[in-house]
């Protein structure tokens, strides 16, 4: 399979392959608050910024995808 197919396959539903990486991104970004204790531990104030950055990219990608205008308003 070659990337052109994984494209297809990925932009056949309802929203782009931003959205689906931003919110890969975002439930990365949740087990980094799962674990904020030891990974605090390890890393120190980097863990924040390390939540912090990862948080920012997905939310970023996740509202980057404009494959759907929203509905008109009453």
């Amino acid at each position: 399979m070659n990337s052109y197919e994984t494209e297809c396959q990925l932009n056949t539903g309802k929203h782009s392959r931003n959205f689906w990486l931003g919110n890969g991104l975002l439930a990365v970004a949740m087990l980094t608050l799962l674990f904020m204790g030891p990974l605090s531990n390890a890393l120190g104030i980097w863990a924040a910024v390390l939540w912090m950055a990862l948080a920012a990219v997905g939310m970023a990608l996740v509202m980057s995808d404009k494959s759907d205008e929203p509905p008109a308003s009453d």
